[in-house]
């Protein structure tokens, strides 16, 4: 039975069933689509169907291709990419699908098939795909796969030539029993809700909340009440990085309504982040929204 490869995935039962039936089948495509939001299972589902196929991730028969930083001439690897990630958006670039080319150019060493990966398939420019294009046609005795977020935009004639595979967001008892065997148990209910369905994002959140100062979350007495207040705190918070800051509006915006129930302070803070994005200097945007919010809670 191969069914036991995948038994450590939570709520995502249709996508299994697909990949089981296809390998007793013995029917695997030579393309697959693994398309749903983000932190779902889709990359640790395709590790559980490369170890069932190729017998471990870590082998001479499998490339696993994740987006890259263009630094000084060479490529980093977004896992490593440290600063970087502040300056620029990685990519899967056309190099990369030209080292896939030449991957598959060869007959897999030890295995019935060789395995590629593609994480974050969307983020690869028109000729990239293009060239992708031409592996798909021809991809020889090998299984592709491509992850992408839900809805992503990448071009239909690779979608036509993949079989697609649906992930769909996780329960909010999934999300606690897959981050239970990661030995959390103390996320906030709030912080599962933001992370709507994805334990990926919840693990980011929870890493983010581990190295938040307390006087800075939302709480009863948090709450700015005076002018004062809130630029003392807008100082405070402008310091954090930016992505923090993003992190910290959401979770604001959670917690008034669930707490007040008004829509002005909500907006007030989706406004916030909007303006954050587009790099509005950080202290005047905390301390014009937490004056707003001073007014619409007294």
């Amino acid at each position: 039975m191969v069914r036991h490869f995948f038994q450590d995935i939570l709520g995502q039962p249709l996508a299994i069933e697909l990949l089981v039936r296809a390998m007793e089948q013995e029917r695997i495509a030579p393309a697959y689509l693994f398309s749903g939001p983000e932190g779902v299972g889709k990359g640790t589902t395709a590790k559980a169907l490369i170890t069932a196929i190729v017998g471990k991730v870590c082998h001479p028969d499998v490339l696993w291709v994740e987006p890259t930083y263009l630094d000084r001439g060479k490529l980093i690897p977004s896992s490593e990419a440290g600063s970087l990630k502040r300056k620029a958006t990685p990519q899967i670039r056309l190099e990369q699908v030209r080292e896939v080319r030449d991957f598959l150019s060869r007959l897999p060493l030890h295995s019935p098939r060789s395995m590629v990966v593609l994480e974050n398939a969307q983020t690869m420019a028109e000729p990239a795909s293009n060239a992708l294009l031409k592996t798909l046609e021809e991809p020889g005795r090998a299984t592709i796969i491509l992850i992408a977020d839900a809805g992503a935009n990448i071009l239909p004639t690779l979608v036509s030539r993949c079989q697609q595979i649906p992930f769909w967001g996780l329960s909010l008892g999934d999300m606690q029993t897959i981050l239970a065997r990661r030995g959390i148990t103390d996320v906030p209910p709030i912080l599962l809700e933001q992370a709507e369905g994805s334990v990926g994002l919840a693990l980011q959140a929870y890493e983010i909340l581990q190295h938040t100062p307390p006087e800075l979350l939302p709480t009863q007495h948090n709450l700015p009440r005076q002018p004062l207040d809130s630029l003392e705190m807008a100082k405070a918070i402008a310091s954090l990085e930016l992505d923090t800051q993003l992190w910290l509006a959401d979770y604001w915006q959670k917690w008034l309504w669930q707490n007040w129930q008004k829509n002005h302070p909500v907006s007030c803070l989706e406004q916030a982040k909007q303006y954050l994005k587009n790099f509005v200097q950080p202290r005047l945007v905390w301390e014009v929204t937490l004056w707003e919010l001073v007014k619409a809670l007294v």
